[in-house]
């Protein structure tokens, strides 16, 4: 007889691993943009807060999971 076969694991989007994090209780983080260039003209309290992570939003969050295996 034969051995009944495995399903296969599925694998996490390696592009969406480097640019999502999931913290402990389970919210996805992600990083703004605009922080790049151009930056001369950007009030120095607005570049601060583009370099803070913020959550996806409820209309992103199942797509990202998914792509995250999460």
């Amino acid at each position: 007889m034969r051995k009944p076969k495995k399903k296969l694991k599925l694998k996490t989007k390696r592009a969406a691993a480097k640019r999502f994090k999931v913290t402990g209780t389970g919210k996805i983080l992600r990083h703004q943009s605009m922080k790049r260039h151009i930056l001369t003209k950007k009030a120095p309290g607005r570049k601060r807060a583009l370099g803070q992570a913020v959550q996806v939003s409820d209309a992103d969050k199942e797509q990202v999971k998914r792509m995250l295996l999460a």
